[in-house]
């Protein structure tokens, strides 16, 4: 039996600064530290394949720093150190977050040809005015070399979200400092800046988005991360993307499990994508919810032609754009009808709204099965906070569950949370209990959905407060006048019930399991016997093991 705690984690913050925590736009900038002093950095590029020289743009108040390289796996391994390094104190535009910060190079190195695959960890580390260490984090990915790889799988890290909710500089697609008054999030941001606090590493108690609480009757939700990240100086975004949060925990428990994992990104995909064709197995994990036109065309390609997909992720929502070969990611969102310059042009199936727009004509679950648009909340606010935390199960005789014991109406992950705090669902009915898609869902032919749970679109609770609202129904709206024209009250209240699934289909000669909640990996994390073991099914049946 699951025991949850009574009490909301106490970070020793006022009431009044736990309001701010939540409401107010706090981010990382240059001079935030002050008198101690500070060194940020970020580099030129994502991911670099063997060979490649990495250079890290660097600003400090201190004139050297060292350095230290750290695969990211099952074991952490130091492939480089130095120390010595000069630097000096580069001065940053304003609009840094949309525009990059523009900082000359102060470090190179190569990435040598025996560097296996991964995540990079790069730390520097100086001295403030105080004599006290002073340190930055940075992650790049090491691709693989060019080759056909059977038995290896292809983890591609969700860039495009580390993107949007990267809160350095100011701007983000969430809050900002664009706009007239200086308070509209950006539909332009940029890679040329370094990643925030809590996005490349983060303490374990660092807490995860969805509530862990057992809340009585009349409780008013809270927000322990943001709570956290504001008692601890991490970004409020530190919860929702990164390596840290997310793609991390998969690479870690595969290579502990014994598979052979190979790194990209996902904007690899966008520029790369034939680099899909050297798998027979690509997983996507975590929070992945911002995708290309391009990068959609690359996993349905690479499915169509025998490749299997594992999508262990949640909030398959937005169309973006790229720009500057890569250095700029595009998403108006909400503001895309009014705003986007697409519009006005012949190109209009590439505007950065939701998949599900009929101008975009091309919904998320052609590609795997579900979208966001029927999913999103659970787990956190006023959606679902005392929801059933783990996936109830409906079809236990599917492949993906052999081994695990679960029957009928058990609950999948709810020890270790794994539903939540955004997540995938399809419109769909129940045929002699079990669930079925919906004639108008969508769904891909032959999907099967193998588990179903509830999720909302809307805060809807007598209990909270219009001012203690953190969604409200703005999303429900924005969903309901994207898929029915206009954002009634009635037409909310079509859409405002939503879900989330396991799904399983195949198409061409491919096959995609979709699990469709962001926090599946932390069953990973958490080491949930029964998660990991569907999750080596999957593995095992897309790199045919047995």
């Amino acid at each position: 039996m699951i025991e949850l705690p009574k009490d909301f984690p106490d970070f020793g913050l006022t009431h009044q600064q736990r309001r701010l925590a939540v409401r107010s736009h706090y981010y990382e900038r240059p001079g935030m530290d002050g008198e101690r002093g500070e060194i940020w950095c970020y580099s030129d590029r994502l991911s670099y394949r063997p060979g490649e020289t990495v250079r890290l743009q660097v600003s400090s108040t201190a004139s050297t720093f060292a350095i230290e390289i750290v695969r990211d796996g099952a074991d952490e391994i130091r492939v480089f150190e130095k120390s010595g390094i000069t630097a000096r104190w580069q001065d940053t535009p304003d609009q840094c977050s949309v525009e990059g910060c523009g900082w000359e190079t102060a470090f190179e190195f190569r990435i040598a040809d025996d560097w296996p695959s991964g995540g990079y960890r790069i730390t520097l580390t100086a001295y403030g005015r105080d004599g006290k260490p002073i340190r930055c984090h940075h992650i790049i990915i090491a691709l693989p070399k060019a080759g056909r790889k059977p038995g290896h799988v292809l983890q591609v890290a969700a860039t495009g979200t580390w993107l949007a909710y990267n809160t350095w500089g100011g701007s983000s697609h969430y809050e900002g400092i664009t706009g007239p008054n200086r308070n509209q999030y950006s539909p332009v941001v940029s890679t040329q800046r370094p990643w925030c606090r809590g996005f490349v590493v983060l303490r374990p108690d660092a807490p995860r988005v969805p509530l862990e609480v057992a809340m009585p009757p009349k409780t008013v939700p809270r927000y322990p991360h943001m709570e956290w990240a504001y008692a601890t100086g991490h970004s409020k975004k530190y919860a929702s993307a990164g390596w840290a949060s997310y793609d991390s925990h998969f690479f870690r428990f595969a290579e502990r499990a014994g598979y052979d994992v190979n790194l990209a990104s996902l904007h690899d995909l966008h520029f790369s994508p034939e680099i899909l064709l050297d798998y027979d197995c690509a997983v996507f994990v975590g929070h992945d919810e911002y995708w290309t036109w391009e990068m959609r065309d690359a996993v349905d390609a690479f499915v169509d032609h025998g490749g299997n997909v594992a999508r262990f992720a949640g909030n398959f929502m937005w169309q973006t754009r790229l720009e500057d070969e890569g250095r700029r990611q595009v998403c108006y969102k909400y503001r895309a009808r009014a705003e986007d310059p697409v519009y006005s042009g012949d190109n209009i199936r590439r505007a950065t709204s939701s998949w599900e727009a009929p101008e975009i004509g091309r919904p998320g679950a052609l590609t795997f099965g579900l979208n966001a648009t029927n999913g999103i909340y659970a787990g956190w606010g006023g959606c679902a906070p005392r929801g059933v935390r783990g996936f109830p199960v409906y079809r236990p005789q599917h492949w993906a569950f052999a081994g695990t014991g679960l029957y009928y109406g058990d609950l999948l992950g709810a020890e270790s949370h794994i539903y939540g705090y955004e997540v995938d669902g399809l419109d769909y009915e129940i045929r002699h209990g079990l669930p079925y898609p919906s004639a108008t869902s969508g769904a891909p032919d032959g999907l099967e959905i193998l588990a179903v749970a509830l999720a909302s679109l809307v805060e809807e609770s007598d209990d909270i407060a219009p001012e203690d609202q953190f969604f409200g129904d703005s999303d429900g709206r924005f969903v309901a006048e994207t898929l029915l024209g206009e954002a009634s009250d009635a037409n909310l209240e079509k859409i405002k019930h939503a879900n989330s699934m396991i799904v399983n289909f195949k198409r061409g000669k491919g096959e995609v399991f979709h699990a469709g909640s962001c926090e599946w990996v932390a069953g990973l994390l958490r080491q949930d016997a029964m998660v990991e073991l569907v999750t080596r099914n999957v593995l095992n049946r897309y790199l045919a093991r047995r």
